[in-house]
Parts: C-alpha cells; structure tokens; sequence
C-alpha cells in the first residue's frame, strides 16, 4: 500500500519511518528544504515523559487575570479579529475543569509512556546521535504552596507508575549545585529519575537520514502541499507544485500546516499555535554555570535542558501573533535565566520561536480522519511533540494496519 505522510517535522519524520518499517511504501513530502525546520527546530529539548498534564488545568483560569497584567507573564495574550481564536479559547477554558484535567492526564500518560519505550527500543536498532542524556528532571518551586500541591500530583501520578520524589530545598540544591544561587527563594522540587534530554531536531534529522536509505521511502522536500483532492468519499491526490502525488492513503502531520489542508474536506481541527520562545546557550566548557539535570522552573515556566555542549531554555506562551521573534520577551527571558543561573554566560545565546500546535484539551488526535475512508491524522501534540513523536507514530501505524494498538487509542481519535 502506497501512504503520503505531508510534515517532515518530528511527528511526520517518526510516522514515515514507522509505517515505512512495517512495510508500507512511503512519500514523506514537505515544503522546507530539511526535515525539521518549525517547531522541531530548538524546542525545550526535554523528553518529558511523566510530565504531560495539560496546560489547561484548574490553577490556570485564575491565574490568568493577574498573568495578563504583569510584563514578567509566561502568558501573553493578544485578542484578533479571529472566531478562530476565540473558539479555540473557550474550548481550552471547558478543560480547564480538574475532572477533565485529571483524566486527560491519565490518557496522556499512557501515550508518553508508550513513547518512552518505543523510542527506547527504537534506539537499539537505530544508534541515532542526538546528545540524548537520561540525566533525570527537576520542576523547582519557590513558593511552599504550589510544592504541596504538587505533592498530591506527585501522588496522583504514582497511581499511574511515576517514579518521583518531592525534595527539600537543602536536597534540591545537594542534587543540582547550579541552583545555589537561588536557594533563598527555593521550597523545593520534584524530582524524577527517569526523565532524559536530547536535541530535537538532530534527532529528526537523523531519523530521515535513515529513510533516504529505504528502498520503500520516496522523500520530497521544497514541495509544499497546497490542497489534498477528493473523489466521493476518498482522498484521490495531494496537489503540490511539481504535481499530484497519487496513494492510497494520506496522512496529515504537517503541525501548523494542518488545518488549512484539513478544513477545505470539512475537518476543521481545533488546532492553534501557541507561540514559545527558546535560547541555546553555548557553554564552551563552562557546564558548571548550568545544570546537569534538566530543570524546570515552576511558577516562571522555563525548561532548562542541557543538550551537549550546549544549554537550551524554552518558555513563555504567548496566544495570537506571528512566529517572528519579540527582543522583549527574549531579554525577559535572559534575566530571568540569569536570575536563576547567575554564572551563564548570555551574551553568545541564539534565540528561536515558533509556534506549537496545540489542541485546547492538551491531546492530540492520532487516527483516522472523518473527511475520507483514506485519510489519517497525527497532529496537535503541542509543546510536548518531541516527547509523543515516536508513541504517536506506533499508534498510528497500528491502527493504519489494523494490527493490536499498543494503548487504548479512543482518547487519541479525531474529532
């Protein structure tokens, strides 16, 4: 059988590879030059795997009056001429409720879990180079409030097979010294073992260096995807610039690119792009400066991911805009790091933003498409795209040859 995947991004990358292993005969097509070039590009870094409750989650709606009023937000939001948008917004605000938190919680953990395995596995077969490091994670708290209710998420997620540990700030700093110089202001952290790093885009490029070498496998990039084409109840080609690509089944991963190739067929996806920013920091030798541990700082929502020589933070999200960088939040986010690193040395630091796909519930949809028999999606993974790509892709790909799926995938089905 003959599958288009649309997206060289880490999603669409991990679904080609997968379906092309279980012996389909792929098309990966994209319009960037390489794989991984939007949102794959210099994310967090973090593999995140025990650490995918949604954003919307019972604590936020209150924050956000108060988030909305302060320059130093995490959250910035600027309201468009968009029903889109607005849409979007009241679909995420439904969610916030702690009974539909909890439960998609315990639905995405099986997928990250799911993930972790997969691309475990993956990597005895595929010795892929990424800088990928199991150094464990810490979420650091400064306010003793939010340490205790993280305790009873700590509880909750056990239930589930988290491993983790709630440290004092004495125990924190013993563990990760780099955070001494904010020890004065620390309640303390979470601590989880299992936790790993890597370079996400390296990791993408690796997996399609891979696929140029499958005599299955048809890559086209620089070839973006305008329309997909339908003849009664089937998807009968993807138009592009160079020609339709003709296959009996199409999948579409093309994160951001998804909707308007979606809607057009009657599938409009509750899909918008949550804007983050990042800084890769060369340490030049200079690790101590930074942490060895993956950190998160909990009430500023910065992930700190050291990645290789290099020191990559992700933070903030910003709703409505552009994916075009804004100095200020990238100098909000260089005193901040430097706040809480004091010894990092900024001045070199490269910074990124792009815009995540993200659904209002925090899931994404994995499945077949109700626009046509032939038609599948893998999409809407958000800020945790890295950490769901290879579980995503195995799910699919066993609803796609209709073989045992490894999870339950009824919480994943599209809409």
């Amino acid at each position: 059988m003959r599958v288009c995947v649309i997206g060289a991004g880490v999603v669409g990358v991990t679904s080609a590879y997968f379906l092309a292993r279980q012996g389909y005969d792929v098309t990966l097509v994209d319009g960037r030059d390489g794989p991984g070039e939007e949102t794959s590009y210099a994310n967090g870094g973090q593999l995140s795997y025990s650490y995918v409750a949604p954003l919307a989650g019972p604590g936020v709606l209150p924050s956000v009056p108060a988030w909305l009023l302060r320059d130093d937000s995490p959250l910035r939001f600027r309201p468009r001429l968009d029903p889109h948008q607005w849409k979007w917004c009241v679909q995420f605000a439904l969610a916030c409720r702690a009974s539909v938190s909890r439960r998609v919680t315990a639905e995405m953990l099986t997928l990250s879990y799911l993930s972790r395995d997969v691309l475990h596995a993956l990597l005895e077969q595929e010795p892929l180079s990424f800088n990928h490091l199991r150094n464990g994670k810490l979420i650091v708290y400064r306010s003793g409030a939010l340490l205790e209710k993280a305790r009873a998420l700590v509880d909750y997620q056990a239930s589930h097979g988290a491993d983790q540990q709630v440290l004092s700030a004495a125990r924190t700093v013993e563990m990760e010294p780099a955070l001494a110089g904010m020890r004065s202001h620390l309640a303390g952290a979470v601590y989880t073992p299992g936790e790993e790093v890597g370079d996400c885009l390296r990791f993408t490029e690796g997996l399609f260096g891979r696929l140029l070498h499958q005599s299955n496998v048809r890559v086209l990039m620089s070839t973006p995807v305008s329309a997909l084409r339908r003849d009664g109840a089937r998807i009968v080609a993807a138009r592009t610039p160079a020609g339709d690509i003709e296959a009996d089944a199409y999948v579409v991963a093309a994160g951001m690119g998804s909707r308007p190739l979606l809607r057009p067929l009657g599938q409009d996806v509750p899909l918008y792009g949550l804007k983050g920013y990042s800084l890769s920091v060369p340490m030049n030798g200079d690790e101590a400066a930074g942490p060895a541990i993956s950190v998160t700082d909990y009430e500023r929502r910065i992930v700190y991911a050291p990645i290789g020589s290099v020191l990559r933070m992700a933070a903030m999200v910003d709703i409505g805009g552009d994916a075009g960088i804004d100095e200020r939040r990238v100098a909000l986010l260089k005193r901040q790091a430097a706040d809480t690193f004091p010894a990092l040395r900024l001045q070199n630091a490269q910074s990124w933003a792009g815009l995540r796909p993200a659904m209002p519930s925090g899931k994404p949809w994995i499945g077949p498409s109700r626009a046509a028999c032939n038609l599948w999606m893998n999409l809407g993974q958000g800020a945790l795209g890295f950490t769901l790509a290879c579980g995503s892709a195995a799910l699919l790909t066993a609803q796609m040859a209709g073989i045992q799926a490894p999870i339950e995938p009824g919480p994943f089905l599209p809409g």
